[in-house]
């Protein structure tokens, strides 16, 4: 009989500031893509240690992960003092391969529409099996797992909370599934000959018209912070823009976020606030508002001295308030 069914566990301990997974029941991942890489996890079949893997990524177990090309780097907090190491390592495609699945997708254009457009196509597995590779790992020398805990199951519960974080993270960020097969974002979109320079739409054909010379700005600083003799155009069209938080958006969500909502809708009422009043301010219709002092705490402010008193009698000379002093009682002669 082994030692493990005489062992029992033991509750991890409590972290600060670990990465906490933004599903708090159900399912963890949203895109199809996010839950195609959960049956990577789930072909394992390693029992319970889903459920606890779950439970860590929930908690926020998980202290930290790092995805670079081909591996995944992650630290867990358990029930022992010190935390253990986990890794991932993943079997990159050739640059051949990738060559042909580049030539696939160019003709397959809506599907590299959804692509460019941030969003994995359903049909990319095709793809990549036309080519004879896979996109997701399906055997098990396409992916490496190790963690330094003393669970002889591999992977352990550990790993399996840094794979359901890594499914929300697939779903903000569909490309670093790529970068785990070893091309990164801009390097895939050069080996499609993608370039955002190169989708920009072009103007109307202008040719043979004189363009109309814009007016230079006043070069003295008094007149230009004076607003003396602006041109009308300087500034170009100035209005409320039509997307919230449209560069944060266009960045997309902040890596393993650890709020506890989701990061684009934090910053979206803030941005509501704050364009209309911008707007004001730069159009001259509200003065920017002044910086309030903050409010002086109540236990900083000075407490007046008073005198000291021992067991709570007044000191010598002083009576206390509200009090008489104590009479003293007549001193009885010695019997003779």
């Amino acid at each position: 009989m082994g030692w493990w069914r005489y062992y029992t566990p033991k509750p991890a301990r409590q972290v600060k500031g670990g990465i906490k997974a933004q599903s708090r029941r159900g399912a963890f991942a949203a895109s199809w893509w996010g839950q195609r890489w959960l049956k990577v996890l789930e072909s394992f079949d390693i029992g319970e240690r889903l459920n606890r893997g779950r439970t860590y990524a929930r908690k926020g177990q998980v202290m930290d992960i790092e995805i670079e090309k081909g591996a995944v780097r992650a630290t867990v907090q358990g029930s022992r003092s010190h935390p253990y190491e986990v890794e991932m390592l993943f079997r990159p495609l050739s640059r051949a391969q990738w060559y042909q699945i580049a030539k696939a997708l160019g003709d397959r254009f809506i599907t590299l529409a959804k692509l460019l457009a941030g969003e994995m196509p359903e049909d990319i597995e095709e793809v990549f099996l036309n080519a004879k590779v896979s996109l997701f790992p399906l055997k098990l020398k396409d992916l490496e797992t190790d963690c330094s805990c003393p669970d002889w199951s591999n992977p352990c519960k550990h790993t399996a909370a840094v794979f359901y974080l890594l499914a929300e993270e697939f779903d903000r960020d569909p490309f670093l599934l790529f970068k785990l097969r070893g091309l990164s974002r801009e390097e895939l979109f050069e080996l499609l000959g993608y370039t955002p320079a190169a989708s920009a739409p072009s103007g109307p054909d202008r040719s043979g018209v004189a363009e109309p010379v814009p007016e230079e700005p006043p070069l003295e600083p008094a007149a230009f912070w004076g607003g003396d003799n602006l041109c009308g155009d300087l500034f170009g069209e100035v209005r409320l823009p039509e997307v919230t938080a449209a560069l944060p958006k266009r960045l997309g969500g902040f890596p393993f976020w650890r709020g506890k909502a989701p990061f684009l809708e934090a910053l979206e009422p803030f941005y509501l606030k704050a364009a209309p009043l911008g707007l004001d301010v730069f159009l001259g219709l509200t003065k920017a508002p002044a910086e309030e002092a903050p409010p002086q705490n109540k236990r900083m402010q000075p407490v007046p001295k008073k005198a000291k008193t021992l067991h709570g009698k007044s000191p010598p000379g002083r009576r206390q308030s509200g009090k008489s002093a104590p009479k003293k009682k007549p001193r009885r002669k010695p019997r003779v």
